[in-house]
């Protein structure tokens, strides 16, 4: 192989393992947004019944 043979070789599996970089980059990404997402809505569900909590207790309250 040549010099030049090896050089491009080395140029393509560079790019190959940028593109692989790349890809778990993005996929990781995809990732985290998605916990962060299912994070809130995890907390508007506990602040929802927090809220529909202290309704009842003032509703009862009142009905004393």
């Amino acid at each position: 192989m040549t010099n030049q043979e090896n050089n491009q070789n080395q140029r393509n599996n560079k790019s190959v393992a940028n593109g692989i970089k790349d890809t778990a980059g993005s996929a990781f990404e995809t990732a985290h947004n998605a916990l962060e997402t299912t994070e809130n809505i995890a907390m508007n569900t506990v602040d929802a019944t927090t809220n529909v909590a202290k309704k009842l207790k003032g509703n009862l309250k009142n009905n004393r």
